[in-house]
């Protein structure tokens, strides 16, 4: 468990303790940093393979499959988070109350194998977390699991959808999406980034080409206009791609299954902040701007919690997590103790024309 240093107001003096092991973050960061551009050889040779490998279904040597009714896959260039979950549930309060919605999603960490259709019932271990918080969420929708992406499909239009979302799957080539809506957080833009192992680009960043709208994400909600023609001006976008500036929406209420709390009651007393997310900073920030005083342990993505853990959690008065996290404690912790943060995705300017984009898709398909 790694466990981070509580908030505290940054005029005050820190313990050399808490100096300490900013030190060794700090330490870590340059030497990951060092160790990664070390790295760059096979970089380059990744980059080439998935290169040829793009050019390959381009000219369609490696074939790729599409089918007769609208699919619409989310995803992204780079590891880590870019908000493609509350995207995900953008899309289903969209399209749900006018369309019979499907989503796909890989299920990660899962521990069945195969392709699965969610009920509701099951544990985030069988299934992912992500799948369950969409089915809790949108229980009309057909929620399924399949790493393999042309399978699921098949199964899923036995149940005669309407409209189907792709989760996480922009480079899973061997299907063809109708609209590709390519995520980039705001604070990793894909412009500025690199191939892996040396950068955090899955494929090279002309990928980006395949996508009808881009979406850059977690926005700061007063980033001004000259700064977005800027974030513009260097994507460099094909005439035919529109671009979107989004932004994380907290609520500001806390939610368990025993009931809501407002986050303002939580002044009172200090509590544990738990995330498994790729990225929990923009979560600590809000925390830490609505003066809340916490702990924040914080665990890789889509972590599954030990008994260990979990025994050291239970005694905890009250824990705060993330939705995604909550769908993987809520059955471990004990009720009245655990809350989750509600997010959703938000748009800085022209959110009636991004639901058109989709719309007019879905119409003309």
């Amino acid at each position: 468990m790694k466990i981070l240093l509580d908030n505290r107001d940054s005029n005050s003096p820190r313990p050399a303790s808490n100096q300490k092991v900013f030190s060794i973050k700090y330490f870590r960061s340059v030497a990951g940093g060092v160790l990664r551009k070390t790295l760059l050889p096979f970089s380059l040779l990744y980059g080439l393979i998935t290169w040829l490998r793009n050019r390959l279904y381009d000219a369609g040597i490696f074939k790729s499959k599409s089918y007769s009714i609208p699919v619409i896959c989310v995803g992204n260039l780079n590891t880590g988070g870019t908000g493609k979950s509350p995207m995900i549930e953008y899309l289903l309060g969209l399209l749900g109350n006018d369309y019979r919605v499907a989503s796909l999603s890989r299920g990660y960490k899962r521990k069945t194998k195969g392709y699965y259709l969610l009920e509701g019932t099951e544990a985030a271990v069988e299934v992912g977390d992500e799948p369950l918080q969409f089915k809790i969420k949108y229980p009309k929708t057909f929620v399924a699991v399949d790493a393999n992406r042309q399978r699921g499909i098949e199964n899923l239009l036995n149940k005669k959808p309407e409209v189907i979302l792709l989760d996480d799957a922009f480079q899973h080539r061997k299907v063809k999406a109708g609209l590709n809506i390519l995520l980039s957080s705001y604070s990793n833009i894909y412009a500025k980034d690199f191939m892996l192992p040396t950068g955090n680009l899955r494929e090279p960043r002309n990928g980006a080409d395949r996508a009808k709208i881009v979406v850059i994400t977690k926005c700061p909600p007063n980033l001004t206009l000259p700064e977005r023609e800027r974030i513009r001006r260097k994507l460099r976008l094909r005439n035919y791609q529109q671009l979107f500036f989004s932004f994380i929406k907290y609520a500001d209420k806390v939610i368990s299954t025993s009931g809501k709390l407002t986050l303002e009651s939580w002044k009172k007393n200090e509590f544990c902040l738990v995330t498994g997310i790729a990225n929990p900073q923009p979560l600590v920030d809000f925390l830490e701007n609505k003066a809340l005083k916490f702990r924040h342990h914080k665990f890789p993505d889509h972590h599954n919690f030990s008994n260990k853990e979990i025994s050291e959690l239970k005694k905890e008065k009250q824990v705060l997590t993330t939705e995604k996290d909550y769908m993987r404690l809520k059955d471990r912790l004990g009720d009245t103790s655990l809350f989750y943060l509600p997010i959703e995705t938000a748009f800085l300017e022209n959110e009636a024309g991004f639901r058109k984009v989709i719309t007019d898709f879905i119409v003309r398909k």
